[in-house]
């Protein structure tokens, strides 16, 4: 559901939800708009979450700037209700609602955000300016939080995690409409190369959660290599928006 709702003007999470882009794991890449809303969450969290898959829980949707609302499952009722009497809404009055509703919450609100304690960490790892650079800082840096992202990247699609570096890399700088467009590009791409294929096999179908990617190292995924997945299409095969 986040390709819809992440690229809506409010985006009301509850103590249910769950949030991640776990696409590296099967030989993919953050889609759905990924390569527009990623880049922008505050410091290097989005190349964190586009790279690890790592799981957002609850409030720490909202705490991470992904959501702009939340909201207790027990008031989403009277919440729908709220909005549903409005008779000519306006963005100020949706927020004004939304608000009001998020001040009644009680749950997880003074727990801490689960990333605070490695925020500075993250943003020192993930600055560099390539996946290698990221895997040898984690090693240098030896934390137990270094030493478990380290972990979750060496198991995941080497071409994968540098495609989705760039991928995030060039989004930073693009439109919302472009970044669509650029990840179609991508998509056709992967169907295909191998990685995406092996990845549903191993995650989704056997489920032995042993892939076999090729390649099967960082250093022989190319330069050449990552840039082909944004080369353009023909003319009318291109997503037209």
């Amino acid at each position: 559901g986040i390709g819809i709702s992440v690229h809506g003007a409010y985006r009301v999470c509850t103590e249910r939800t769950v949030c991640a882009m776990p696409e590296a794991a099967i030989g993919f890449f953050p889609d759905v708009g990924g390569s527009y809303f990623l880049p922008r969450l505050p410091g290097k969290m989005g190349i964190f979450l586009a790279l690890t898959g790592y799981r957002l829980q609850g409030r720490d949707v909202f705490k991470a700037g992904i959501a702009t609302h939340f909201v207790d499952t027990t008031n989403l009722k009277n919440l729908e209700l709220d909005l549903m009497r409005l008779e000519n809404p306006s963005l100020a009055d949706i927020d004004r609602i939304l608000s009001k509703f998020q001040e009644q919450c009680e749950i997880d609100y003074k727990k801490e955000f689960a990333l605070k304690p490695v925020m500075g960490k993250m943003n020192t790892v993930f600055e560099a300016d390539s996946v290698e650079t990221i895997m040898n800082a984690l090693q240098k840096e030896g934390s137990e939080w270094s030493r478990k992202q380290h972990e979750v990247l060496s198991k995941l699609s080497p071409t994968s995690l540098k495609v989705a570096f760039q991928q995030i890399k060039r989004g930073a700088n693009m439109t919302l409409q472009d970044c669509l467009k650029m990840e179609y590009r991508m998509s056709q791409k992967f169907m295909q190369a191998s990685d995406f294929h092996e990845g549903v096999r191993a995650v989704l179908i056997d489920k032995d959660n042993k892939p076999t990617w090729k390649p099967a190292s960082l250093t022989e995924v190319t330069e050449d290599i990552v840039n082909s997945y944004f080369q353009q299409l023909p003319a009318d095969k291109e997503l037209k928006l």
